[in-house]
C-alpha cells in the first residue's frame, strides 16, 4: 500500500481519530470493501487488491482486540478471497450473511433468491453486452458500468419482479449497479448484529463506507454514539466526505494500527 499525506482532518474525522488513538480499546471498526478499502473497478472481479492489505487489517484487529469487521454487499466468501489469508468477522450481501467470529461458519440469514429472477437477470445480461448479473445467494446485483445505456431497461425488469413479490425484496441502487436484497435487511441491521457480539459489545462503533448502501450502517453507528465516516467518490463529493478516497482510508488505518513503515506500492489482481 502507498501512504499518502493525510490532509487536514475535518472536525468529525479529527474527533474520531483523537479518540481512538487515545483509547483504542474503547472502539470497534466496521469497514466496507469496494470504494472504501479498494478502488472501484469496471467489474467486481477486476478489482486490484493493495499489497499488504491483509497484514494491515490483521494489525488493526490485534490493536483493537478483535473488534474489526467487514460489512459488505459482497459474499463473505469473496471477502475472504480478497483478504486471504486473513479472515475477519463479517457481514455479506447487506446483512443476509453473517460470520460472527473469524473461525466461525458463515450463517445465511435468509433463503436464496427465487430462481426465476436469477435466470431473468442472466438472460438480460446475455442480451446486453457489458451488463453483468451477479447472483449472491440471498441477493443479486446487476452491474451496468460498462453499459450505462441499459439502466432503464434493467430497472424496469427489477421493478416488475418486485411487483410480483410485493414486500419480500427491496431494490438498492448503487454505483452503476442495482441490487435486490431481502426486505428488512441492510448494512445497518448487520452492524447492529455484529456490534452485539462479545468482541464488539460496549465499544464505540466506527463505520467507514462510500455508497448509499452504507447509509443505514452510518445511522446505526451514530445511533450508538459512534461515527459514520464517508469516503469520497461517485456518491459522496469531497465536501461531504471525511476521506478523499480508498488511499486516504488506508493511510488512516495505518495510523490507527501503528504501522511502523509503509510498504512499496504493489497490487495483485483478484
Amino acid at each position: 500500500m502507498v501512504a499518502e499525506r493525510i490532509p487536514p482532518l475535518r472536525p468529525r474525522l479529527s474527533t474520531c481519530t483523537n479518540s481512538i488513538l487515545a483509547n483504542p480499546g474503547a472502539f470497534a471498526l466496521f469497514l466496507d470493501v469496494d470504494g472504501t478499502l479498494l478502488e472501484l473497478a469496471a467489474t467486481p472481479r477486476s478489482v486490484r487488491v493493495p499489497d499488504g492489505l491483509s497484514d494491515l487489517l490483521g494489525q488493526l484487529t490485534r490493536r483493537l482486540d478483535g473488534a474489526v469487521a467487514i460489512i459488505s454487499g459482497r459474499l463473505i466468501s469473496e471477502i475472504d478471497q480478497i483478504l486471504s489469508p486473513l479472515k475477519l468477522t463479517a457481514s455479506g450481501v447487506h446483512g443476509a450473511e453473517l460470520r460472527k467470529a473469524p473461525d466461525s461458519d458463515i450463517e445465511r440469514v435468509t433463503p436464496v433468491l427465487p430462481l426465476e429472477i436469477v435466470e431473468e437477470m442472466r438472460k438480460l445480461a446475455a442480451r446486453i453486452p457489458g451488463v453483468i448479473a451477479e447472483p449472491k445467494g440471498p441477493g443479486l446485483a446487476i452491474h451496468y458500468r460498462l453499459a450505462p445505456h441499459a439502466e432503464a431497461n434493467i430497472l424496469a425488469v427489477i421493478e416488475d419482479f418486485l411487483d410480483r413479490h410485493a414486500g419480500a425484496f427491496e431494490l438498492l441502487p448503487g454505483k452503476r449497479l442495482y441490487e435486490i436484497i431481502p426486505s428488512g435487511l441492510s448494512k445497518g441491521t448487520a452492524l447492529a448484529a455484529l456490534a452485539s457480539l462479545p468482541a464488539f459489545r460496549g465499544r464505540v462503533p466506527i463505520m467507514i463506507g462510500d455508497d448509499i448502501g452504507d447509509e443505514t450502517a452510518f445511522a446505526a453507528a451514530e445511533g450508538m454514539k459512534g461515527f459514520g465516516l464517508r469516503v469520497a467518490g461517485e456518491y459522496y463529493h469531497e465536501e461531504m466526505a471525511d476521506f478523499s478516497g480508498p488511499r486516504s482510508v488506508l493511510t488512516w488505518l495505518e495510523r490507527i494500527a501503528g504501522a511502523a513503515q509503509q510498504p512499496a506500492e504493489r497490487a495483485r489482481s483478484l
